[in-house]
């Protein structure tokens, strides 16, 4: 038998911090709700497209075919019946498989929205649950919520703690804000989530291997379905009974730190809050990895200048790319590019398609498109750099910029004026631009599932925050079904 510790292990700060935000009172004002809402709405549209491709399809579903789970958790646009752990993999898949759902940057890089796997499961099936049992469902106000909650955990930690730098993907924070979130929305009591968080740190982190040559593939596409499925199975374990392993970062030599993080302890710019997700950054024109997407428009300004001047990417002789560290870092990429997920995470491969077609949509990763030898031969007269100012102002708090420059020097000589883009069209700086252009995607994501007595179901119940708010989650999500 093992012999009893004289003493409780100290649970690490880290951890208990987080379950003291995630249960207690949030400062979620109206520009974080209203933000949440619509970040709902559009990680859910992403998902709808997704639906599209039988790359995603295949891996949707319950594990033994045919199987319906009492009271279960419904997946969007779907037909599904699922146990919630099932169904947080399903949304988690759908919603980040396009690359196309928001983003958030700092020393780490991921998907805030990815989190909504976990939170839309949980508290749909908790709510069917419910009414089972003669109980009140969840409101949708307690999915904007975690929602809130999630994003913020997940954005304040990768503020200072770079995880790509060992090796580390940024699902790993997903598995974590997921299993805090979907502890409370379980009603988990604080101790019991403070177990499930030790468990899901204990789970150290996948690899990114698969986001980056040679070996660049789908994983990346569902890697956020698994850790919010994970999220959610460690939280219904620790509800069980479980116990957790307090020191789990912080224990020497077998902790986090020091196994995973350099014997390195996180470090934190800032409490937790609604900074994140007031601050999130919308994907809106282009299903491409963001540190691209302003490379995207400059690449689109450019094709239309020369179109004015009668000109093609045929009359390019060489593009300078000039930006910050991280898009270097992450997605320049010279040589072949085998797949989808490759081409996504290529600025050059990003660059090329607008500049010869003037469009970049999620069919233009596809082999049909890439086959076009023009792609690959405009791909090669690319030159990046970095501008250490740029990779500055991307760090600056009050800044977040993600700015990209191109100059393009044609075969006659002439060289264009370059193009600089500071900040995409989804950051906060761009608001007022950007969301009717965010709720024109979604319509036409709904438009992709539904017929339009149905989009106009949804959109009604979504219009606003406090008209979506009130809503039973059950409610809400029902009108996303399929027959």
């Amino acid at each position: 038998m093992p012999i009893p510790s004289k003493a409780p292990t100290p649970l690490d700060p880290v951890i208990a911090d987080i379950v003291r935000y995630v249960y207690g009172t949030t400062s979620a004002g109206t520009l974080a709700l209203e933000t949440a809402r619509l970040c709902l709405l559009d990680t859910l549209g992403c998902g709808l497209q997704a639906l599209n491709y039988p790359a995603c399809t295949k891996l949707l579903g319950p594990i033994v075919p045919g199987t319906v789970v009492p009271h279960g958790a419904r997946v969007p646009g779907t037909n599904h019946v699922l146990d919630p752990v099932q169904a947080a993999f399903d949304i988690g898949c759908m919603v980040r498989w396009l690359d196309f759902n928001d983003t958030w940057l700092a020393a780490e890089w991921g998907h805030p929205s990815d989190n909504l796997g976990a939170i839309l499961a949980v508290a749909d099936w908790r709510s069917r649950t419910a009414l089972a049992q003669g109980k009140a469902p969840l409101r949708m106000h307690d999915v904007l919520l975690a929602m809130v909650k999630a994003h913020e955990i997940q954005g304040c930690l990768a503020l200072e703690n770079s995880f790509n730098q060992v090796g580390l993907d940024h699902v790993l924070l997903v598995r974590v804000a997921s299993t805090a979130v979907a502890a409370h929305l379980l009603g988990l009591s604080q101790a019991e989530a403070a177990n499930a968080l030790t468990l899901a740190w204990a789970d150290g982190g996948s690899l990114r291997t698969y986001r980056h040559a040679p070996n660049t593939g789908s994983r990346k596409s569902w890697a956020a379905g698994d850790a919010t499925s994970r999220a959610v199975r460690l939280a219904l374990m620790a509800g069980a009974g479980e116990m957790g392993i307090p020191s789990v970062l912080s224990a020497p030599t077998w902790g986090f730190y020091d196994v995973l993080f350099k014997g390195q302890a996180f470090r934190f710019q800032r409490p937790y809050g609604s900074y994140v997700m007031e601050n999130i950054l919308f994907k809106i024109a282009f299903p491409a990895e963001f540190h691209a997407q302003t490379a995207v428009e400059c690449a689109l300004q450019l094709h239309r200048q020369l179109q004015a001047l009668g000109k093609s990417a045929d009359d390019i002789a060489h593009i300078r790319l000039r930006t910050h560290a991280a898009c270097l870092r992450i997605i320049d990429k010279q040589g072949p590019l085998n797949n989808p997920a490759d081409r996504d995470h290529c600025v050059q491969y990003m660059i090329a398609v607008p500049l010869i077609f003037g469009r970049l949509t999620a069919a233009d990763y596809e082999d049909g498109v890439a086959a076009d030898p023009r792609i690959d031969a405009l791909r090669r007269k690319i030159h990046t750099e970095e501008d250490p100012q740029l990779t500055r102002d991307y760090h600056d708090p009050d800044k977040r910029s993600i700015a990209s420059a191109l100059t393009v020097t044609l075969h006659d000589g002439t060289v264009l004026d370059e193009v600089l883009c500071e900040y995409p069209l989804g950051h906060r700086r761009r608001r007022a631009e950007g969301i009717p252009l965010l709720l024109e995607k979604f319509r036409a994501n709904l438009a992709l599932r539904y017929a339009p007595r149905q989009q106009a179901q949804i959109e009604a119940l979504s219009s606003s925050t406090d008209t979506l708010a009130v809503l039973a989650v059950n409610e809400w999500v029902d009108a996303w079904l399929v027959p």
